[in-house]
């Protein structure tokens, strides 16, 4: 059962390809540019009916860039179902908000770094 970029959330993906916020298209250039050799990464990728920011399919990693409104309760909530329901298929999610990346670009390439080395440390 296919579950990666579903037909139907197709024209969703290409909008928010369209519509990046400032934060998400300076991490996807970095994450563009970087590349690690052999890890590459998807903008706006489609996993069953989730959309996510950035995912490499390879280390099974999702990047998640978050704004304020992820403060509020009901995003909270929501924001721990989809993480639950990824760890069930195995995949590890990082968050940040909008402001690390914009602000703190070293210090959060650093982090993603760190996550991308554990993992090829744990997929070994």
């Amino acid at each position: 059962m296919r579950i990666n970029n579903l037909t139907k959330y197709k024209n969703v993906r290409r909008m928010l390809r369209k519509n990046m916020t400032e934060a998400e298209i300076k991490l996807w250039n970095i994450l563009k540019s970087k590349g690690f050799n052999k890890y590459k990464f998807r903008r706006q990728h489609g996993i069953r009916r989730y959309i996510v920011d950035f995912y490499c399919p390879k280390l099974k990693l999702i990047i998640e860039l978050d704004g304020d409104q992820h403060l509020e309760l009901k995003n909270i909530i929501y924001d721990q179902k989809r993480t639950k329901y990824f760890s069930s298929l195995g995949i590890k999610i990082i968050r940040f908000f909008n402001n690390d990346i914009l602000k703190n670009t070293e210090g959060t390439w650093i982090k993603i770094e760190d996550e991308i080395e554990n993992l090829k440390i744990k997929n070994k």
